[in-house]
């Protein structure tokens, strides 16, 4: 998938020249935690973000520092503290330097640039203009959509070699020794495991094949020095979890 396919289209925006009251209403009434700033143009220039908002003087929650850690600081830090504390319209107070994506860009992608910047949305460009933009809530209803699964195409035998097709694309899965079985889409998961892990990962491969209703845990799990078969603790054998 890519921004296009995820973003939001009729964005809210800021300008420039906005008072930060009229800002911080929009914010409130859209239940968002972030506007682009565009410019006349149409091209953004900035972002305000509850971030920007959460130091302010009239709150009374401004830094406030020693004497002598503000001498080290030097004016010209302290100058652009106050503006940010106390300015009036959002071109004081907004971050100028804004990491934006294309419409094509991929939302792994798009993921990455959220992780490595800690930023919550992304402004979608087109020829310098905003477009759109992904917000963690954007991918959150992306995935929902997607975690609502897709109708299954074909009967029990066509599940079985959809779970063993995933199986089999996995690093971590046993290379032999799994069973499949499938009953009126219910999943049977039989053979050996080495690990803890490999059965929880083996029981999400089958829960995410569409058309699986449930799956029937009856791995064995065996500890590969001993070789002693251990029960799990939460799971028995022939508990049953619901599929997608």
């Amino acid at each position: 998938m890519k921004a296009v396919d995820v973003m939001t289209r009729n964005v809210v925006s800021a300008r420039p020249d906005m008072p930060v009251a009229e800002a911080i209403g929009m914010m409130l009434d859209k239940g968002i935690s972030g506007l682009p700033v565009v410019a006349a143009d149409g091209s953004v220039v900035g972002i305000l973000t509850e971030g920007d908002l959460l130091r302010r003087s009239e709150t009374d929650t401004q830094k406030r520092r020693g004497r002598w850690l503000e001498l080290l600081l030097g004016p010209g830090r302290l100058a652009g503290e106050y503006v940010r504390t106390h300015g009036r319209v959002v071109d004081e107070l907004m971050s100028r330097e804004v990491v934006a994506v294309a419409e094509d860009t991929p939302l792994d992608e798009v993921v990455g640039l959220m992780e490595t910047n800690r930023i919550k949305r992304l402004p979608v460009l087109r020829e310098g203009k905003l477009v759109g933009i992904v917000s963690r809530a954007d991918l959150l209803r992306a995935l929902r959509h997607s975690l609502g699964g897709a109708p299954a195409a074909g009967g029990d035998a066509a599940i079985r070699e959809r779970v063993l097709a995933e199986i089999a694309r996995a690093t971590w899965s046993p290379r032999e020794g799994i069973s499949v079985d499938v009953a009126a889409g219910v999943v049977g998961l039989g053979g050996v495991v080495f690990d803890e892990k490999q059965r929880e990962a083996l029981i999400v491969a089958a829960e995410n094949v569409p058309g699986v209703k449930a799956v029937q845990d009856h791995l064995v799990w065996v500890e590969p020095v001993s070789g002693v078969v251990i029960d799990p603790s939460e799971a028995p054998a022939d508990e049953e979890r619901k599929g997608q």
